[in-house]
């Protein structure tokens, strides 16, 4: 039986008693009285059972839930770390990259560089090549009209 019921009950036969004029003091029935007191005292033992019952189960639910807790709390560590750790990788890869496309870069200026250079020394050597070919062939130019001329005034007139 519920102890709230009992003691609702001892409450009610208190209530239901004769009072003695001008005193504190009640007329009781002691058979009814001590019938509830006999339920309470069977009630009381059942309801701290009861009660030790769902304050085990609260332990018990608030040790596993502070597990859950822990269990989660460490995975979120180490979901951290790792994110911690890609991203260093990431930002590692990125800096390589960076200085790998700047070399290239630096590499490929030199190389353009070195091809300017290349190319002006060729066009010069090839300019001088032709200016030298061009004094050759205005020199045989010249000769062959000096001879053609030589043998225009040497030859008689027909």
């Amino acid at each position: 039986m519920d102890i709230q019921h009992l003691v609702d009950r001892l409450e009610q036969v208190l209530n239901d008693s004769f009072r003695l004029p001008l005193s504190a003091y009640l007329f009781v029935n002691e058979d009814r009285i001590f019938n509830i007191v006999d339920q309470m005292r069977v009630a009381v033992p059942e309801e701290v059972k009861q009660a030790t019952r769902i304050q085990a189960e609260k332990e018990r639910i608030l040790a596993q839930a502070k597990e859950e807790a822990e269990r989660i709390r460490e995975l979120a560590k180490q979901e951290a770390g790792e994110l911690v750790k890609r991203d260093a990788i990431v930002t590692n890869a990125q800096q390589r990259a960076d200085h790998v496309l700047e070399r290239a870069r630096r590499d490929a200026d030199a190389l353009r560089q070195d091809a300017d250079v290349y190319v002006v020394e060729v066009l010069t050597k090839l300019e001088d090549d032709l200016l030298h070919s061009l004094a050759v062939v205005r020199n045989g130019l010249h000769k062959v009209q000096a001879e053609q001329a030589a043998i225009a005034e040497t030859s008689p007139a027909d």
